[in-house]
């Protein structure tokens, strides 16, 4: 019985008989005589020949399969790269490939990984753009700095490129940092210090302070950061660093003050956790505590301390004028009539000190002392005295706060009591009594006047009895008010003639 086999020109086989390997077929027809003859085809547009049973064959027939195979074996810290026409592929560690030669360029390159896990530069640009396994790759902008971990262990920094790394079996990270920011945040930044000494040389500047030094970092001469006592960091080279010593005088000088606490916007966001600000305007007064204890009087201007060891207090008091309202005060007169009174108080601090030491909150003390003086003034008196002498509520809340607030440095200049508003039915009763007042007072002036009137009369009376003139005067009088109520008068005869015939019309 006979096997005819046919191996196609882009096609390679393998003859077996049962299943030992007999040898190589090239393209072309084949016959073998017997049942048990068969041939494994392989296309060789498939760079990568998948032979069974291929490190036994290697061990027993090498010398026939290695005109036709490149056979690739990697030990355990080996990798390799192989190369057929436009594509790659990774040989990872302990591995046995095998590849056809003749059909497609072959090319091999094999890596030890005890030696550098970083593949050289014309790897980098062969393969960029392909995706490898087992096998990083990284670019490094030109204002960047790489550090290169392995297995999070920093290794080495990486200038502005390209790289690539095998991360067979091992964890390979590249962490940029941006050159441009002169304190980016360092990973792991004590390690950097304490076992990479080299690295920190050649690109960081360490600042180390003792327990009673400050430093002021700069960066093209504008703040950046500020460090406390007994602190260290890294920074970029170029930085510059000012030491502040704060173990005698905590106190910023003036042009520090004008740099960190005033004009800058960043140096202000560098420094809000580093000092203590205090503004005292004008015709103001500050008080200075330094753990707790009075230190001095702050004068009008922007003061600023160093915090670190220290705590601080520098409450601030207007010096000026001050008006306190109390409003809305339901009190009960001694005649047991509600009311709702309203006071204001004009008060300054003439002793700031006193004030401070004196008093938790000396305007809720002023407020509470307002309205005890108020209670006792309107509860001792009756409405009525009340409203007719406001005055004597003044002097009274007066002399009581005064006494109560002179100890504390505080002077009340002015007490006064704005409104006493009484309820709805009260202003009733009263608006009622005022009336009937009014009333009685208009019904004694007009009877005064009556009286007065008639007695005029009466007076008027004699003085015409006893002269004709007079009489014939008031007669003219009327007839001169008459006449203005008349639209034409006919007159005929003379004027004696007119007043006799009135006066007899009259009678």
């Amino acid at each position: 019985m006979w096997n005819s086999f046919y191996i196609k020109p882009n096609e390679i086989g393998i003859l077996y008989h049962r299943s030992d390997f007999k040898r190589i077929l090239q393209p072309g027809t084949y016959n073998y005589f017997g049942r048990h003859w068969r041939v494994e085809k392989y296309d060789l547009n498939q760079a990568e020949a998948e032979i069974d049973n291929l490190e036994l064959l290697l061990r027993t027939r090498a010398a026939e399969l290695n005109p036709h195979l490149l056979i690739m074996q990697t030990g355990f810290n080996q990798v390799a790269l192989v190369q057929y026409g436009q594509s790659w592929l990774t040989i990872l560690p302990n591995q046995t490939r095998a590849f056809w030669r003749g059909f497609l360029e072959l090319q091999s390159h094999t890596f030890n990984l005890d030696e550098s896990l970083e593949l050289p530069q014309e790897f980098v640009e062969r393969i960029r753009g392909i995706s490898l396994y087992g096998v990083k790759k990284f670019q490094i902008a030109e204002s960047e700095i790489g550090l290169l971990y392995v297995q999070n262990n920093f290794v080495r920094p990486l200038e502005p490129g390209e790289y690539a790394f095998w991360s067979v079996n091992r964890d390979v990270a590249v962490r940029t940092l941006s050159q441009i920011v002169p304190n980016p945040d360092f990973p792991q930044e004590e390690v950097l210090m304490e076992k990479h000494p080299e690295f920190v040389a050649n690109y960081c500047q360490v600042v180390q302070l003792e327990p009673d030094k400050v430093a002021i970092v700069r960066y093209q001469g504008k703040v950046i950061s500020i460090l406390p006592p007994a602190s260290r960091k890294l920074f970029w080279r170029g930085v510059e660093i000012e030491i502040v010593d704060i173990s005698s005088d905590p106190k910023l000088p003036q042009n520090l003050v004008a740099e960190l606490a005033i004009n800058l916007p960043n140096a202000v966001t560098a420094t809000q956790r580093c000092l203590h600000v205090c503004e005292v305007s004008a015709q103001h007064v500050g008080l200075l505590y330094i753990n707790q204890e009075f230190q001095q009087l702050l004068e009008p201007g922007i003061h600023a301390w160093w915090t670190f060891g220290r705590s601080w207090k520098t409450p601030v008091f207007d010096l000026r004028q001050q008006n306190l309202e109390v409003s809305g005060q339901d009190i009960l007169s001694q005649d047991k009539v509600p009311l709702r009174v309203n006071l204001t108080a004009g008060f300054r601090i003439v002793d700031p000190l006193k004030a401070e030491n004196g008093l938790s909150d000396f305007t809720n003390y002023l407020y509470k002392e307002l309205q005890f003086a108020l209670r006792g003034a309107v509860g001792e008196k009756k409405l009525d005295t009340l409203l007719e002498d406001k005055g004597a509520i003044d002097k009274s809340i007066a002399d009581y706060i005064r006494e109560k607030t002179s100890e504390y440095g505080i002077i009340v200049d002015s007490v006064g009591v704005k409104d006493i508003i009484l309820p709805g039915e009260i202003k009733n009763i009263l608006s009622k009594v005022v009336e009937a007042e009014k009333a009685a007072q208009a019904n004694v002036i007009r009877r005064r006047e009556e009286t007065a009137a008639t007695r005029s009369m009466l007076n008027t009376a004699k003085v015409m009895e006893d002269n004709p003139v007079a009489l014939r005067l008031k007669e003219l009088e009327i007839l001169e008010r008459i006449a203005e109520k008349i639209d034409k008068i006919q007159v005929n005869g003379s004027l004696d003639s007119i007043l006799t015939d009135l006066i007899q019309i009259n009678r």
